[in-house]
This record gives C-alpha cells, structure tokens and sequence, in this order.
C-alpha cells in the first residue's frame, strides 16, 4: 500500500482553510433570503400534523364506538 500523503505531496492545508472560510464568508448570505420563504412550508406542515391528528382521533372514535 503506497503512502499517499508523504512530504513530497502537493497537499496544502491553508489552501484549505482559505476555502472554508470563504465558504462560511459566504453562507450567512443564503441564511438571510431563507426565513422569507420557509413560511410556505410550516403553513403545510401546521395542515398536515393537524389532519393526521383528525384521521387518529376519527379512527379511535370509530374503533371505540
């Protein structure tokens, strides 16, 4: 098995660091356009916990009566 990251490699770990912090740099901006539209979602999310509640609670009712 050969050793892939010996000294002679053209591995560089700042350049990695660069490149993450330039990612995180970069993050907070997507952060910000998507609280405007996750609304949508939590809207249909709200609907859904609620029918499911009423298919179960119709189930019981009918199982029980």
């Amino acid at each position: 098995m050969a050793n892939t990251q010996g000294p002679q490699g053209n591995n560089d770990p700042a350049g990695s660091t660069q490149m993450f912090r330039a990612f995180v740099d970069d993050a907070p901006q997507s952060r910000q356009a998507a609280p405007a539209s996750s609304s949508g979602p939590r809207v249909g999310l709200i609907v859904g916990v609620l029918a499911a509640v009423i298919v179960v609670a119709a189930v019981a009712w009918l199982a029980l009566g």
